[in-house]
């Protein structure tokens, strides 16, 4: 089992910048990739940014260049700077980890981002 608490949601003027956290407990060993997913009303979750245990990132095109997804090991926590936002990155983010072995995906309980125009 993996729990996931997240934080650092809000709402900001567009061009400006939020960072959410991750952190991570339980089994967070055989985690093999955590990353970021957001969703907005009567749409499907969607990929932002995920980094695997090796380090390898992956991005949406559509936050290329202005999302930052990075780690700290030491504090099993997760990133995402967010910066020059854009009223279409309002959503509401998940956190989320990904163990290969058996499978299985955790999620958070979702952060609420809101960026005005």
């Amino acid at each position: 089992q993996v729990q996931l608490v997240e934080s650092g949601g809000g709402l900001v003027q567009a061009g400006g910048s939020l960072r959410l956290s991750c952190a991570a407990s339980g089994s967070i060993d055989s985690i093999n990739a955590m990353g970021w997913y957001r969703q907005v009303p009567g749409k499907q979750r969607e990929l932002v940014a995920q980094i695997t245990s090796g380090g390898n990132l992956n991005y949406a095109d559509s936050v290329k260049g202005r999302f930052t997804i990075s780690r700290d090991g030491a504090k099993d926590t997760v990133y995402l700077q967010m910066n020059s936002l854009k009223p279409e990155d309002t959503a509401v983010y998940y956190c989320n980890a990904k163990i290969v072995l058996f499978g299985t995906a955790y999620w958070g309980q979702g952060t609420q981002v809101t960026v005005s125009s």
